[in-house]
């Protein structure tokens, strides 16, 4: 249960958040965020305003587009239709209603396309570069950013890793960004209602943490031995919050021995969902391996993003192409920020990630905050 906050404890919080996140007012609120639909996708645009109701965020703050309904986008239309409009508006928005996060709803598409060589150089010169296509989630997190490299990735200025560093990219330029979206719209609107319903009870249940090695203490790790050390870390501070277990042999958790799981984060099954879980309303969870969100809507397929969003999580993080290992959110920060209670799941997401303008996508309410403040 969340307990109410003293006046000087609220006022310390958003100096905090204000001190890491380097802008005005973030700690992250309903005003602060734009909801994007696309109209030509039928539940897109009614499924935009329940949000924006149950979360209590102004009706200025909608924008209906007509976007393909397939799930990749060409680059050119990316462009045109989706990008410039965003860009539009905020240019028109005064200071003190500045949009901080945007959520993709149901419908718009989740790649976007390398450029058509016929379009941006002399005909059959080269063909499309692949490094160069991208989430569109994460290719519109920059669109205040101006002209910037395509090809690769951006290193992200809010990645806690990169404090200190030299980035291309400054803060300001960066915006946070979700989507509520998955195979139909039955279950966007569970994830919005559940979402609220564990918001307000905090979330309850345990946590999985499912790594392949045992722990490490080597400050040398890279690679997959520095993420599978990360998964332990988490676990060790998830631990101060609720029930964890976990399992550091190679293989999967066995189906259906995981009840009550509310936080969930392993590795390695390729496109292959292994029902192990019951989840709890609220549950949160990813898993580390290649384009497991390459498709919200062929329900033939067993990637976990999907799968797991059809068996009754909330919120779930995956690329839509190859991401390689070094480009998930790091899972001590990513489940530290978020049972620390201070910020939301999208902040938690944020400053968890390392790169931008590359393949990962955050499927979830960015304002949920499963647990109070911790003391």
């Amino acid at each position: 249960m969340k307990l109410p906050l003293s006046p000087a404890t609220v006022t310390l919080l958003l100096l905090l958040c204000q001190t890491l996140f380097a802008l005005p007012g973030f700690c992250l609120q309903p005003k602060e965020v734009l909801v994007v639909a696309n109209w030509q996708m039928a539940g897109s645009v009614a499924l935009a305003h329940y949000y924006m109701q149950q979360r209590g965020i102004p009706e200025k703050n909608f924008l209906s587009l007509s976007l393909t309904v397939n799930e990749t986008m060409s680059r050119e239309e990316y462009d045109r239709n989706l990008k410039k409009k965003v860009l539009d508006l905020l240019k028109i928005r005064p200071p003190e209603n500045r949009i901080a996060a945007i959520v993709l709803m149901y419908g718009v598409p989740l790649k976007v396309a390398p450029p058509n060589p016929a379009l941006v150089g002399p005909k059959g010169v080269t063909p499309p570069d692949m490094n160069m296509r991208a989430a569109v989630d994460s290719e519109l997190a920059l669109v205040q950013a101006g002209q910037y490299e395509l090809t690769g990735w951006q290193k992200n200025p809010y990645f806690l890793g990169f404090q200190g560093d030299r980035t291309v990219l400054k803060k300001s330029q960066v915006l946070l960004v979700s989507r509520l979206d998955g195979p139909d719209t039955a279950t966007v609107y569970r994830i919005i209602n559940e979402t609220l319903q564990a918001e307000k009870k905090g979330l309850q249940g345990k946590a999985y943490f499912d790594a392949r090695w045992p722990g490490s203490k080597s400050k040398t790790l890279s690679g997959y031995k520095f993420y599978d050390q990360s998964i332990h870390d988490a676990a060790e501070v998830v631990a101060r919050r609720m029930e964890v277990v976990l399992d550091a042999r190679e293989g999967l958790f066995p189906a259906e021995s995981c009840p009550g799981a509310a936080l969930y984060c392993g590795w390695y099954s390729l496109g292959k969902y292994r029902d192990s879980f019951t989840w709890q309303k609220g549950a949160i969870g990813y898993h580390i391996a290649s384009s497991e969100c390459a498709t919200l809507k062929d329900t033939n397929s067993s990637i976990w993003c999907l799968k797991m969003l059809e068996k009754g999580v909330v919120a779930t993080v995956g690329p839509v192409y190859e991401p390689y290992v070094q480009g998930f959110p790091l899972p001590k920060l990513f489940f530290g920020k978020l049972v620390e209670g201070y910020m939301s799941l999208g902040e938690s997401y944020l400053v968890s990630l390392p790169y931008l303008s590359w393949h990962m996508i955050l499927i979830g309410d960015p304002l949920y905050q499963p647990f109070a403040p911790a003391p």
